[in-house]
């Protein structure tokens, strides 16, 4: 572990200039840059909101502002997003950069490293669009955002906990690519972040709890839609498993990196 910490630190500059070089390429030909990361969200956001709350009659219970849907729609997708890009780009790490891995000496946690850093400065930009978009309709910062930054750890720990475990096994077993996306799309809507989770019925609340995302996305409501504090029994419950996940993965990957290298 001390090893793997140690060689981050020895090699920073390669991963921050990888991390770097990764933004720059990836909207070199793209007139709005990395707008595009704000873009998308956003109008998956305005796409649910219309047809949700305008369509369907969608109302949110306890918050005073015409607009309460979207902004408990965007608070969700801010939380999820982060999630969901770390653990797809970990999914595939190892396979893209299968040629580097082979060819230049460096400490191979640097990949999932450099994944997390870009993951986290994309969250970043859309974090920055959100606070803009909640003042626009009315819904102004308040103290409780910083509970932001331990929770982000927690979405982190976790993604890349599950993340770093099917990137080992998907080196291996390539169905695993195949089937992640799938599994991701229906944890999504078993996540309450497109409806409230008050119009879940009651035979169904007692599975929410298995889904450690749920306190997460939660928590990422009550910060920035209802201004108070999360739940920290459910937070640290989940925290706990996250490191734990996270601790498997770093042990799966120190175990199985020379032959990843082998079988790529």
């Amino acid at each position: 572990m001390f090893g793997m910490i140690r060689g981050v630190w020895d090699y920073r500059g390669f991963i921050l200039t990888s991390i770097k070089n990764e933004f720059i390429a990836r909207f070199a030909r793209s007139k709005l840059g990395g707008l595009w990361m704000i873009i998308h969200p956003l109008a998956q956001v305005a796409i649910y909101a219309l047809i949700l709350s305008n369509v369907l009659g969608a109302r949110l219970p306890g918050i005073e502002n015409k607009y309460a849907y979207a902004l408990y729609l965007i608070a969700g997708i801010l939380a999820w997003n982060l999630f969901a890009e770390i653990v797809g780009r970990c999914l595939t790490v190892f396979i893209e950069q299968g040629n580097l891995m082979k060819k230049m000496r460096f400490p191979r946690i640097a990949l999932p490293v450099i994944v997390v850093g870009s993951c986290l400065l994309n969250n970043l930009l859309l974090f920055v669009a959100v606070l803009v978009i909640f003042a626009v309709l009315g819904h102004s910062p308040n103290v409780q955002m910083f509970w932001l930054i331990p929770l982000t750890l927690a979405v982190v720990s976790l993604a890349v906990g599950i993340g770093l475990v099917l990137g080992v096994l998907n080196v291996f077993l390539r169905d695993i690519g195949q089937v992640v996306p799938i599994i991701l799309q229906v944890w999504f809507w078993f996540t309450p972040i497109v409806y409230s989770v008050n119009i879940v019925p009651d035979y169904l609340k007692d599975t929410l709890d298995v889904n450690p995302m749920f306190a997460i996305v939660s928590a990422y409501h009550n910060v920035l839609v209802y201004k108070v504090s999360p739940d920290l029994q459910q937070v640290g419950v989940t925290f706990i498993i996250a490191v734990g996940l996270m601790l498997l993965g770093l042990f799966l990957f120190r175990r199985a990196s020379a032959e990843m290298v082998d079988s790529l």
